[in-house]
């Protein structure tokens, strides 16, 4: 089953389901070895792993990059973390014609202005887009795209910036009647008292996905018991990630020395066997001549 296909059937499942962050190829392989049925490339993620912040610094091209070495290692779907769309209604519908090119299922746009600002940083000032113009870049968005399947996800960041229950419930609807695969609704409350309102109120007319980064205390259940579709565990690689190598690189650094940390560490076997060294071997025996004597007969 092709990507986009499978993407849209965990969107649109009748059972709550779960997409893991990642930020490169490597983290990729790894979240779909660990039995994810899908990936969610974190523009918070990516963007840290060069070493810059959350505000468009990384430029879509060097994220759609990323995004072509994570597709390559990976069998699994992937949904892009699209930010604004990285500009207007002609920016983003160039953008899906390159994440189909790159057999990326589905993208999420959020309605906020570009440049945006992670949504966790004074998000009660970030200025929110235009309902009629984003609900434009979302039709534009939908009208280009080649696969049927790809799917698209409109993010509403009304609870976000202040703006409350009514206000996500007006931004969502127009963003449906846009043609938007699904809604993402966003919070930063450590309870899940607005998703709650929302979803009393939209009443199943798209499928919800959300991030409960901020709400982890939440049982599973109660999402399930909500009627959300997809929840999106959003860039835990990452934060572990920064964790496991600021506390290897300080043992080293204080005992100068590797004799108490190498059995922490994944081995140089494991990395060899995420990188595929053992298909290259074998393509090697296929396509090399055995030996010198084997390439002087051949030429």
């Amino acid at each position: 089953m092709k990507k986009t296909k499978r993407l849209r059937k965990l969107i649109n499942s009748k059972k709550l389901e779960f997409i893991m962050e990642a930020h490169n190829g490597l983290s990729a392989k790894i979240v779909e070895e660990t039995g994810f049925k899908g990936i969610w490339a974190s523009g918070l993620s990516i963007s840290a792993a060069m070493g810059v912040r959350d505000n468009n610094e990384a430029s879509w091209t060097q994220v759609l990059d990323v995004l072509e070495f994570m597709s390559d290692a990976t069998s699994i779907p992937i949904l892009l973390d699209g930010d604004t769309g990285y500009g207007n209604f002609n920016n983003a519908r160039r953008l899906v014609k390159k994440l189909e090119q790159r057999n990326i299922a589905g993208v999420c746009i959020e309605d906020k202005q570009f440049p945006k600002m992670n949504s966790f940083i004074n998000g009660q000032l970030q200025p929110m887009a235009d309902i009629d113009e984003f609900s434009g870049k979302i039709k534009a968005m939908k009208d280009t795209q080649n696969d049927d399947d790809f799917v698209v996800v409109a993010r509403v960041e009304a609870f976000i910036t202040g703006r409350g229950l009514e206000e996500a419930l007006k931004r969502a609807e127009a963003y449906r009647k846009a043609g938007a695969d699904a809604v993402l609704i966003h919070s930063k409350r450590s309870d899940i008292a607005e998703i709650e309102a929302f979803m009393k109120e939209w009443a199943g007319r798209l499928p919800v996905v959300i991030v409960p980064t901020k709400y982890y205390m939440t049982p599973t259940s109660k999402f399930q018991e909500l009627g959300i579709s997809l929840v999106i565990w959003a860039n835990h690689n990452l934060r572990s990630s920064i964790e496991a190598m600021k506390n290897i690189s300080a043992r080293i650094y204080r005992d100068e020395s590797l004799v108490q940390i190498e059995k922490d560490v994944a081995s140089l076997e494991e990395v060899f066997r995420l990188q595929g060294v053992e298909e290259l071997e074998a393509a090697e025996e296929q396509y090399l001549p055995s030996s010198e004597q084997d390439l002087d007969e051949r030429i």
